[in-house]
């Protein structure tokens, strides 16, 4: 489960140009809005961040009008993501130190946009633990890992907003998942309805092995449909082995999709060196998609592969961030 709530120390803080009673904060890779004397440059705080969902108490008052939901704002021109409180915040006093994980101790909860009819469906059971699930890490928090990888080559991926499925055959039995969940076939089902329009069982069958494809499902009905496509389809951006544990390389996952007949998600770059530059990074995903001209990207996915293992992150673009109200 992701951190959504932590503790964390307060980097850098900046002056906003005519503004007396607030400052600009840098809490790991985030930047925001802060109140000015609140904080001093080092001290810890509870960080916050956006996508979640605060409980109903009266010291979140404040929130109610924005249904204690956190997202990415603009305040005197300055992109401010999440929110920080004072460590009095923590119930009955506990103890921590910088890194924590204090998100259940906030009963703070992630926002889920809600399931359209579409893609309801009857859960089998859980998503399969012999599957990564599909949820990239921001690459606001990943300062080490830049650190770790700068100069590796990676390559890029446009970010699709839509909703991850999984299609998997392990054991002669085929699988369709959302994010968290094993669905049963339904014909109205969204998920199930892509899997048989591209006959995507019968091409796993075909391959003879254990083996999962996770891509994005776009088009209308979906997340808003921000792209305007007519219908509705799949682009995949992982084929995973799953009796060897590990991720197709990059060619790899290529040719297979090329051999399935099947989409991957639009590569921007195929010879990425990694930058050690959050900024950088952040600006290559302020970007028009490449599958709509018209529309704007949700930002890029980067992704280094190593003797199977997959190293990959997110940046979503903060202009897509801050149009859609997210």
């Amino acid at each position: 489960m992701r951190n959504l709530a932590s503790i964390q120390r307060i980097i850098q803080i900046e002056d906003i140009p005519e503004a007396n009673n607030i400052v600009k904060a840098h809490v790991l890779g985030w930047q925001l809005v802060i109140k000015k004397g609140e904080f001093n440059i080092g001290d810890l705080c509870i960080y916050v961040e956006i996508d979640s969902i605060l409980p109903d108490k009266e010291m979140f008052e404040f929130l109610r009008n924005k249904k204690f939901r956190i997202k990415t704002m603009k305040l005197r021109g300055q992109i401010s993501q999440g929110i920080c409180f004072p460590l009095s915040f923590l119930p009955n006093a506990m103890e921590v130190k910088e890194g924590d994980d204090v998100t259940e101790a906030m009963e703070i909860i992630k926002y889920e946009p809600p399931i359209p009819a579409c893609l309801s469906s009857v859960m089998k059971g859980n998503f399969p633990s012999f599957i990564p699930k599909t949820d990239e890490t921001r690459v606001q928090i990943l300062q080490k890992l830049l650190n770790e990888h700068v100069g590796k080559p990676c390559y890029i991926t446009e970010k699709l907003d839509g909703s991850s499925v999984t299609y998997y055959l392990k054991d002669e039995v085929f699988g369709v998942c959302s994010r968290n969940m094993d669905l049963l076939e339904s014909s109205d089902n969204t998920y199930w309805k892509i899997a048989r329009q591209l006959d995507i069982e019968n091409k796993l069958r075909m391959l003879g092995k254990n083996l999962a494809i996770q891509g994005e499902l776009v088009g209308e009905g979906i997340q808003g449909n921000k792209l305007k496509l007519k219908g509705q389809t799949v682009y995949f951006f992982n084929v995973f082995f799953i009796d060897e544990y590990r991720y197709a390389e990059y060619a790899e996952w290529l040719g297979m999709l090329a051999h399935l007949g099947l989409s991957s998600v639009p590569i921007l770059n195929e010879a990425y060196k990694l930058e050690n530059n959050m900024d950088a990074i952040l600006k290559l995903s302020n970007r028009r998609s490449t599958i709509q001209q018209e529309a704007m990207a949700e930002g890029i996915v980067i992704r280094l592969i190593k003797e199977g293992e997959m190293v990959s992150f997110k940046a979503i673009s903060n202009e897509f961030l801050l149009k859609y109200g997210e």
